[in-house]
C-alpha cells in the first residue's frame, strides 16, 4: 500500500496532524456550495488517513475525491493546526496519476501541446482563426454557442491572441535612452499572459524599462508547470521545471519577475515542494526561487519607484476594487503591495470588497471539471464585487482574470476585468 502511496507518505505527518475537527467547513468554497463532508478538507484528510492504513479503496473513487478541491488553502489559512490540505491534495493526486495516469484529455493537453511549446503555439494559432466563428459578446470576449455547452455552457472566454507576448516583445528591452540602467531583470510571462493577455506583458516591460530596468525575455520559456503539477503528473512537471530553471539560471540578472500569481507559486515553493526528488534538484530549485518575484512585490518592495512614477489613464474619478488570487494572498504572502500600486494612482479611488481573498472559483481545471460548481463558488466573489459599485476589479493573475471576465458578462455587471499591471500608463 505504501508504495502505491508514495508521495502521500511524504507528507504523512501533515496529514495526521489533521484533528478533525471540522473548522475547515466554514471555510471551504466547496463545501459552501455542496454540503457534502467527503469534499471538504477534513473529509479528504481523514480519507487520507485511512489510504496510509491500509484501508481498501477504488481509484476512481479517489480521483472524484481529491478533483473536487480548488487547492485555494483558504481552509489551511484559519486551520487551528495550520494543515497544508493542498499539498495533501495535490500528492494524493501525484499517486492516483503513478497508478492510473492522466484523463484523455489532460493527457493530450499536457504531454502532446504543452510539453511542446513550438506545437503548442502552432494549435492556438490554429484556435485562433476557428474562434472568429464565435459570436462576438463584447470586446475580445467570445460566447461558447449551446452546440459546446460541453465545455460550460454560457461561457464568455478571452480571445486567443492574434500575435503571442513572444512575438511582440524582443529578447531584451533597455530603458529609454536618457534613463539610467539600475538594475537587469528577467521576465517569466506564463501561459496566460503570452497567449490570451499579450498587453499585459507589453505594460509591463514598458513599465520597468521607464524605470531603469533592462527587461530580458528569453523565447524559448516554457509552461510554469502548475497545471501539470496541479494535476498531479509530477513527472512531467519536473521536466518543465527543470527546462525552465537551466533556462535562467544562465542569464546574469537580478530578479526574475512575473505577473502570473500561479506562476509565481509554482516556481517560488511548488518545484521545491514536490518536484526536488534529488539534492542537486533542490538546490537549483532554491537558487531559482531565491530570484523569483512577484510584479507587485518587485516594484513596491524593491524598486520603490518615486512617486511620479505611478500614473494611469484611467479617467479622474474612477472606482477600482481589487480580488486576491489564492496564489498570491495564501501562498506567496502578497497584499499589501498591489494595492499600494493601485492606491498611488492619482485619480483613483480604492473601495476594498467583502471577503477580497475568497476563491473565485477559478482552480485551474477545476474551472474545467466541475464548471457549473466553478459557477456557483464565483456568485459570493460577483455579489461582493457589485456591492462595491466600483468601476474596475484588478486582479494579479491571468487565471482569475478569465473566471471574472466569465462571471461579470454572464450577469451583465458593468465592471471591466484588469491586471494590475494594465492600470499603469
Amino acid at each position: 500500500m505504501e508504495e502505491r502511496l508514495s508521495n502521500l507518505k511524504k507528507f504523512e505527518d501533515e496529514v495526521y496532524r489533521c484533528m478533525k475537527c471540522g473548522f475547515c467547513m466554514y471555510f471551504c468554497p466547496v463545501y459552501r456550495e455542496t454540503y457534502q463532508e467527503p469534499y471538504v478538507a477534513r473529509g479528504r484528510n481523514v480519507l487520507a488517513m485511512d489510504l496510509l492504513e491500509g484501508e481498501s479503496f477504488d481509484w476512481r473513487h479517489l480521483e472524484k475525491r481529491y478533483s473536487m478541491c480548488l487547492t485555494c488553502n483558504r481552509c489551511a489559512q484559519f486551520c487551528p493546526a495550520k494543515v497544508d490540505v493542498a499539498t495533501i491534495t495535490l500528492a494524493a493526486r501525484a499517486d492516483i496519476v503513478q497508478e492510473k495516469g492522466l484523463p484523455l484529455w489532460k493527457k493530450v493537453l499536457y504531454r502532446g501541446l504543452i510539453n511542446r511549446r513550438g506545437l503548442f503555439g502552432r494549435v492556438l494559432k490554429g484556435a485562433s482563426r476557428f474562434q472568429r466563428l464565435l459570436p462576438r459578446t463584447q470586446g475580445k470576449i467570445r460566447h461558447l454557442p449551446t452546440f459546446l455547452s460541453g465545455l460550460g455552457k454560457g461561457r464568455q472566454i478571452p480571445e486567443i491572441a492574434e500575435r503571442f507576448l513572444r512575438e511582440k516583445l524582443p529578447e531584451v528591452s533597455s530603458p529609454p535612452e536618457g534613463v539610467e540602467r539600475r538594475m537587469r531583470v528577467a521576465y517569466f510571462a506564463g501561459c496566460g499572459t503570452d497567449y490570451i493577455f499579450p498587453e499585459v506583458g507589453v505594460k509591463l516591460v514598458d513599465f520597468l524599462t521607464r524605470q531603469g530596468v533592462e527587461v530580458v525575455f528569453p523565447k524559448d520559456q516554457g509552461c510554469c508547470g502548475m497545471p501539470v503539477m496541479g494535476s498531479g503528473d509530477f513527472a512531467l512537471a519536473r521536466e518543465l521545471a527543470d527546462r525552465n530553471v537551466a533556462i535562467f539560471e544562465k542569464l546574469d540578472v537580478d530578479y526574475i519577475v512575473t505577473a502570473c500569481a500561479t506562476c509565481g507559486s509554482a516556481m517560488k515553493e511548488g518545484y521545491l515542494t514536490f518536484l526536488a526528488d534529488t539534492e542537486e534538484r533542490r538546490r537549483r530549485y532554491e537558487e531559482f526561487a531565491k530570484r523569483v518575484k512577484d510584479f507587485n512585490e518587485f516594484v513596491i518592495d524593491i524598486l520603490k519607484p518615486p512617486p511620479e512614477a505611478f500614473s494611469t489613464e484611467l479617467p479622474e474619478g474612477t472606482k477600482v476594487t481589487y480580488h486576491d488570487p489564492c496564489h498570491l494572498v495564501r501562498y506567496q504572502k502578497i497584499t499589501a503591495q498591489p494595492r499600494a500600486i493601485i492606491k498611488a494612482l492619482p485619480g483613483v479611488e480604492f473601495v476594498e470588497m467583502a471577503e477580497p481573498d475568497r476563491c473565485c472559483g477559478m482552480g485551474g481545471a477545476f474551472n474545467i471539471e466541475h464548471y457549473e460548481l466553478s459557477k456557483q463558488i464565483a456568485q459570493r466573489k460577483m455579489d461582493a464585487i457589485a456591492d462595491t459599485r466600483a468601476d474596475v476589479v484588478v486582479t494579479a493573475c491571468p487565471g482569475c482574470m478569465i473566471q471574472l471576465i466569465d462571471q461579470t458578462i454572464q450577469r451583465g455587471m458593468p465592471q471591466r476585468v484588469m491586471h494590475v499591471v494594465e492600470l499603469l500608463k
